[in-house]
This record gives C-alpha cells, structure tokens and sequence, in this order.
C-alpha cells in the first residue's frame, strides 16, 4: 500500500498544497515551522480521522479559515483508495472513501493502516497511563474491529455508570439494580478488552525485545510489564467490593481503564534510569515492533511516518534503523532539518526517493 496523491486545503499553515510521491521514500526537508510535521500529520489524518499532534479538531484548520480538505489518493491491492477528510466550523468531520461518507468514524480506523515515529512519542514515558493505553489501543484496533468495538461498548457503559454514581450523590439516593446493569456490560465488554491486551503483549513484546537490539547492538535488557486490576480478581467482583468507594469519588475507580503498561530497562524504569539514547531507542524500538505487528496481523505493509527521527541519536543507531529500513518497510515519509544528511541516508537504501524542500 502506498499514498499516490496529497492534497492539502486551509490545512494548519497551508493554504493549499499538492505532492505527487514516490512510492517508496519521500522526505520532506526545511527549517523548523514552515511545515514538514504539519504533511506527516496530514497523512496521518487520513488513516485515523485525527491529528497526531493536536487533538482539537477545530485547531487544524488554517487561521483565519472555516474549514479544512485533506484528499488523498492511495494505491492499496493493485486498487485505488480514494479518501477525503474535511471538516468545517459548525459541523462534524467527515470521512469519505470512494465518494461514500462513513457513517461511523470508527468504520474506517485499519483501512489504510500506518504507523508514525515522533519526538512527541516521549509522552508514551512522560505522561500517565491513558497515553500508554491509548498507544496499545491503537495498534491492536488497526487489525481488530471487534476489539474496538468492544472498547468503544466499554467506553459508553462507562460513562453511563459515572453519571449514575453523580446522580446518586447529587440526589441523595441509591439504585442497586441500575447499577448492577452497567457492573455486567462494564465486566462483559472488560474482560473482553483485558484478554485480548493480555494475548496482544504475549505475541509483542518478543517484536519489541528484538526490534530493541537491532538498534542498540544488544547493549540493553528492556521489556514491558502489564498492570490491571483484573490480574488479582474478575471486574465484577471488584465492581462490588469499591461500590462504596466509586459513590464517594462519584466515578468508577476499578477496570480496565486503569490499565497502564511499565517500559523498563535492565528491570528498572526507563524513564528514571534511561539515558536520553536509551529512551529514544526504547521508543523507535516500541513503533518498529508496531509496525512489524500490523504488517503481520493485516497482511498489508503499513505507510511510515518518520518525524525528526534522526535527532538526539548517535550515528551507529541511525546507521541500524536505515538497515532496517532496507529490509523490511514499504512506503517511508521523513522530515528532516538537513537535507544533505537525509539524502546521504536515504541513498544508501538503495531505493527510489524524492526530496520535498519545504
């Protein structure tokens, strides 16, 4: 699968802009703020229907302007993919593909599956757990509708049980057996949603541990850990036992969407005691290990995003990412501050290429 075509229409600070691509490595190459993340994130729209960056919606939109197009043309199965994402002020984003809105955004998450390697990946060590499960999440929807599904299902429930417990305590009163209804959908959808993370980190991490030492040389030990609530008793059963704490917090405090996942190395926390090389490894190694696992689960090679990727790393680790390149990816986008290092690395992959100077 590969992005033929992009055009671009009051999308952040372009007014308009068309890119005809190679189907193998485009690079987009400029000074910082005039734009090359802005055509990553661009294309990652188009595959998940949001900004990889900034999650406002409205905030895309070029200032000044009502609305924003993304139109892009992909060639996928020897069949062309033709997919719009626009969204004016007033109105709700919509997606089209072939000519025919989605009725659900939803529908169209794993369709053109893609991957993006970012300075803004830190979160995943920095922040809490949300932006962790957010991460796993991801890569597991992309080849498993019924699992996002399920999330979505899990999601819903929860929002209804939270508002119930602010109703209780608002108005002074307590219903047993509406309660009950969203402990069963809450533990039905949940330990749906716990088994298949469980099954998914069982067949990644092995992706990851050896994604890791091809670009550190095997220096480092690293893994990662899962936490639930759900390893120590069912959710139903836990739903029970903090009823009276969750009516008190006036929200839902046991479940699934407190699952987080520890990042270590050598059996100590990455972000305490990984240098600033270790953590970027860590991090490229973690969306390598992505990719590995949708090319495999979706029989379709993911489009890579490469954003900044060659800052803050020595040059052996550079040198073992473009290996890996070489071998294993299809189409590759990358932004880069020099063109002359980004040509000389991309010339030694042997493979076609084109260098947008932004």
């Amino acid at each position: 699968m590969f992005l033929k075509k992009l055009s671009l229409v009051n999308y952040k600070n372009f007014s308009t802009a068309d890119f005809d691509f190679d189907e193998k490595i485009n690079c987009f190459v400029g000074n910082n703020g005039i734009g090359k993340t802005n055509v990553l994130d661009a294309i990652y729209h188009l595959s998940f229907g949001k900004s990889y960056f900034n999650p406002i919606a409205l905030q895309n939109i070029r200032h000044g302007e009502d609305f924003f197009v993304i139109d892009g043309r992909f060639e996928k199965n020897g069949l062309e993919e033709h997919v719009i994402c626009s969204l004016k002020k007033g109105q709700k984003k919509t997606i089209k593909r072939n000519g025919k809105p989605y009725d659900k955004l939803s529908d169209h998450i794993g369709m053109l599956p893609l991957v993006i390697i970012s300075p803004a990946d830190r979160d995943l060590i920095t922040e809490g757990s949300e932006t962790r499960r957010k991460f796993i999440d991801s890569v597991i929807s992309q080849s498993d509708k019924n699992y996002l599904n399920q999330l979505i299902f899990y999601n819903r429930a929860l929002t209804q049980r939270n508002s119930l417990l602010k109703y209780f305590a608002l108005n002074h009163t307590y219903d047993h057996d509406t309660l009950a209804i969203y402990n069963e959908q809450l533990h039905n959808y949940g330990t749906e949603i716990f088994r298949v993370r469980q099954g998914f980190l069982k067949a990644f991490i092995p992706i990851f541990t050896e994604q890791y030492k091809a670009i550190s040389g095997n220096s480092e030990q690293v893994n990662i850990a899962y936490s639930s609530q759900l390893l120590d008793a069912p959710l139903e059963e836990q739903l029970r036992i903090t009823v009276n704490k969750d009516k008190a917090l006036q929200y839902t405090s046991t479940g699934v969407h407190r699952d987080d996942l520890s990042f270590e190395i050598e059996g100590f926390p990455v972000k305490k005691f990984g240098s600033q090389g270790q953590q970027k490894s860590f991090l490229i190694a973690l969306k390598l290990a992505q990719f590995n696992f949708i090319k495999k689960q979706a029989g379709v090679t993911p489009i890579l995003l490469l954003d900044d990727i060659f800052d803050k790393l020595d040059e052996n680790r550079v040198a073992q990412i473009v290996k890996l390149m070489d071998e294993n990816f299809g189409q590759l986008f990358i932004s880069d501050t020099h063109a002359d290092r980004t040509e000389a690395v991309v010339r030694d992959t042997h493979q076609s290429y084109k260098i947008f100077r932004l």
